[in-house]
């Protein structure tokens, strides 16, 4: 391969230069050594500039007939995008973050399946992250969004401290926190009210004439826990019930600390009805239940909180109150969105009302 410099006087004595590759000419482009397709390889198939390839593989537009030629000449040759190089371009990754402290658990699995399908519809990819709810896990994730490794995080944390908020605050990419958080909170934020929720189901059970009602919880250092136990409190003083201190136990929000927590329970007490943190907790209390001979619900009536697949799979199915898993995440993934969209809105929020479904589990006996 050659250059050849040439010089051309034109008439009014200006000199116009040009250089050519001789040995070139129009004869296509090589591809990389490793024989991937390149836009060079797309321009060169359709007869366009490489400008105007890139801009219609990057998704910027172009003529409808240079769209169609260049589709048809990355279909022909079998490019493929690069995700890297691209994202440098767009200052963007293609993936969004969930982290949630369990991934295991059915309220977090209907919740991910509902941001998934917001995510996906605005064509990326959803990275789910397990915290164990640790607080230096999720403040660490937090903080690793500096490096922009996804456009932005959704994060539903069971504890929230300062730090969770500064690293939110100061995160380079947008974030949305599902769960309770204080109202002047400068952030993004979809919740529900678990106090409300816990106190419909104990309505439900004293309308069903139970008045020894237990309640099994997950720790109170979380903000689930306490807001759960404040309502369980405050919905028995109003209905005029006094609370007896052996009917109330403290485990984990999981179904082998929820079969434990009952048999606490049951050891120093008699309830006639229990509540439970969640469906985990639920499954855990049926199954020591039956095991210690209690029929459910002529002997103990059971309510679980969540309303997951677990609740309509068990015998008897259980009653729970429903916070909206998917639509809380439904609603955060929009809020995200949107964000990403436009960094200037306002902190907004978004509440999802809780709803008792009533199953065989807290009937009235016959």
């Amino acid at each position: 391969m050659t250059f050849a410099l040439i010089a051309a006087q034109t008439p009014e004595n200006v000199y116009s230069i040009r250089v050519e590759v001789q040995g070139v000419g129009r004869k296509r482009l090589q591809e990389p050594a490793d024989g991937r397709p390149t836009v060079h390889t797309v321009a060169a198939r359709a007869g366009v500039s490489i400008a105007s390839a890139s801009r219609v593989l990057n998704g910027v537009g172009g003529s409808p007939e240079t769209v169609r030629k260049v589709r048809a000449a990355a279909a022909e040759v079998g490019y493929v995008p690069n995700a890297i190089a691209r994202s440098l371009q767009s200052q963007r990754t293609g993936l969004v973050a969930l982290a949630v402290e369990d991934i295991g658990n059915p309220v977090y699995v209907e919740m991910m399946r509902a941001i998934e399908a917001v995510v996906a519809g605005s064509g990326r990819q959803l990275l789910v992250h397990a915290t164990g709810g640790r607080i230096d896990n999720e403040t660490a994730l937090l903080r690793r969004l500096a490096h922009r490794y996804v456009d932005g995080m959704i994060i539903s944390p069971i504890r929230v401290t300062a730090d969770h908020l500064a690293a939110v605050t100061d995160s380079p990419v947008p974030v949305v926190v599902v769960g309770q958080l204080a109202e002047d909170a400068p952030v993004d934020n979809v919740r529900t009210d678990s106090r409300t929720g816990i106190a419909l189901a104990v309505d439900h059970l004293v309308a069903t004439g139970r008045r020894r009602i237990g309640f099994v919880n997950g720790p109170l250092d979380t903000v689930p826990g306490a807001a759960r136990d404040a309502g369980f409190r405050a919905a028995l003083a109003r209905h005029g019930i006094t609370l007896d201190e052996n009917l109330v136990e403290i485990g984990d929000f999981q179904y082998a600390a929820g079969r434990a927590a009952t048999e606490r329970l049951l050891a120093r007490a008699a309830p006639d009805a229990l509540v439970c943190a969640n469906d985990l907790i639920a499954v855990g209390a049926l199954h020591t239940l039956l095991a210690h001979g209690r029929r459910v619900p002529t002997d103990v009536a059971l309510v679980g909180m969540d309303d997951t697949e677990l609740a309509r799979m068990m015998f008897p199915q259980l009653s729970s109150v429903s916070l909206g898993s998917a639509e809380r995440g439904r609603r955060a993934a929009e809020l995200l969105l949107q964000r990403i969209d436009d960094p200037s809105l306002p902190p907004r929020r978004a509440q999802v009302a809780p709803n008792l479904v009533v199953r065989a589990s807290s009937e009235v006996p016959t």
